[in-house]
């Protein structure tokens, strides 16, 4: 089983009555996140358009740790919608409303109403780098190369 933290969730007024984020099995990474429009104000998402979709959640994350907001792989395969800045970082210092940003990348206008699953949010520990500036790197057998330079295609 996973290690796990508490997390302080706050639910906003316009989020009343939605189920607070849940995993779904006892091995899943992220939990889901919901639409939280008006009840009678669903979004129509057009093909190549974006919207900042609410989700009525504050979260107070430990330090040492961030939350990513990635997209659900079924929205993505039935419908094309996906995160556009995948994955989003939440910082364990930030205590606004959590959204999230979805793109329609398929063809036809995707109807996002209250309540539906949008994203998954994944909490994960955060590793901070200390940069050091040096004259040279060391090197590598794969040096400069870069995207397909390893054969992949």
């Amino acid at each position: 089983m996973a290690p796990e933290i508490e997390v302080a969730v706050q639910q906003l007024p316009h989020g009343a009555g939605l189920p607070l984020p849940e995993y779904q099995s006892a091995d899943a990474a992220g939990m889901d996140l919901r639409a939280a429009l008006a009840e009678h104000e669903p979004l129509t998402l057009r093909p190549m358009a974006r919207a900042l979709v609410p989700t009525a959640l504050a979260i107070a994350l430990p330090p040492g740790y961030e939350a990513q907001v990635r997209p659900r792989s079924g929205l993505a395969y039935r419908h094309g919608i996906s995160v556009l800045n995948a994955p989003g970082t939440i910082d364990a210092d930030y205590r606004g409303e959590v959204q999230v940003l979805l793109v329609n990348l398929g063809g036809e206008n995707v109807l996002i109403e209250r309540g539906m699953r949008i994203a998954q949010l994944v909490v994960a520990p955060v590793t901070r780098a200390q940069l050091r500036l040096v004259e040279a790197l060391p090197e590598t057998q794969r040096g400069a190369g870069g995207f397909g330079s390893t054969g992949g295609t």
